[in-house]
């Protein structure tokens, strides 16, 4: 027997859900559109099939990478009305019976990287779906471990990571370092773009094999000597960078592939769904429950 787990960014649809999604309120008051449709979207990939499942989400936005470098993202700038659902997105999924990676320390994209890490070495799994768009976990990809854009149907292997960015899967980190994250909040490097990152990096592998001297480059890349000068000069820069795209695999997750496996929803999700106005999903849950008997 060999089946699948599906690992989902918990942050990444909780935003997506709240730009894309009417807003919905409790008679208390509270905004629950995105939640609401966040595990609508969780029971649907339940509907599809998948039978082995986990959710990681940024219990807290800041963490140990806030330490490392000030301009880091902190969470301050989150609309309140998405921060105030991420309690009740993990008290939701728990109630339908999924098992939950709320980081505090860590991001949510540790615990899929370390999901990811733990879940592919077993022999019983098939296939490890990291389910995000986000370029940070492309790093993950490899084996049997693949990236799945889910709102554009788009499933990456290592070969895909390149043609999207490229460079191979464990180049990614270096790649932001150079080329920068404004959702991170690191700036990379200046004169370094995609395309200059994406060819040096293509031949040197990572930052430490990128020679200083640009008589030393075997690729022709535009302003060569001015990029080589500038990566020189803030090299243990450009490292630090490297070290806040590099994603955690000793972040707090399951211990085995059989805690991923949903049974059924607990018996609060009723009254979860009801408070939260959300009662349909009680009832597509009640039928998953009859179909899987």
């Amino acid at each position: 027997m060999s089946f699948q787990v599906h690992l989902i960014d918990g942050t990444y649809e909780l935003f997506r859900h709240f730009f894309a999604v009417p807003s919905r309120k409790t008679e208390a008051g509270a905004e629950v559109g995105a939640l609401r449709g966040v595990l609508s979207s969780v029971i649907s990939l339940l509907e599809q099939g998948a039978t082995h499942l986990a959710v990681a989400t940024d219990q807290v936005i800041p963490s140990f990478r806030n330490d490392l470098w000030a301009g880091y993202k902190d969470g301050s700038e989150v609309d309140p009305e998405i921060a105030e659902q991420f309690a009740p997105l993990e008290e939701g999924l728990r109630a339908l019976g999924v098992e939950v990676w709320p980081m505090v320390e860590f991001e949510a994209d540790d615990a899929l990287a370390a999901g990811a890490a733990l879940m592919s070495a077993d022999p019983r799994v098939k296939e490890v779906l990291i389910c995000t768009p986000d370029k940070d976990l492309a790093q993950c990809v490899g084996g049997k471990v693949f990236q799945w854009d889910r709102r554009k149907n788009l499933l990456f292997d290592s070969e895909g990571v390149r043609d999207k960015y490229g460079v191979l899967p464990e180049s990614i980190p270096d790649y932001l370092a150079l080329v920068g994250d404004s959702a991170d909040g690191f700036p990379g490097l200046k004169g370094w773009g995609q395309k200059s990152s994406a060819t040096v990096l293509d031949r040197y592998g990572s930052l430490e094999l990128i020679p200083d001297d640009s008589e030393e480059w075997d690729v022709t890349v535009r302003s060569s000597r001015v990029l080589a000068a500038t990566l020189t000069a803030h090299r243990e820069e450009a490292m630090l960078f490297k070290k806040l795209a590099t994603v955690r695999l000793d972040a707090p997750v399951a211990k085995s592939v059989e805690d991923l496996e949903w049974q059924r929803p607990a018996p609060n999700f009723e009254e979860f769904c009801i408070s939260n106005r959300m009662e349909p999903l009680v009832l597509r849950t009640q039928k998953l429950v009859t179909d899987r008997a």
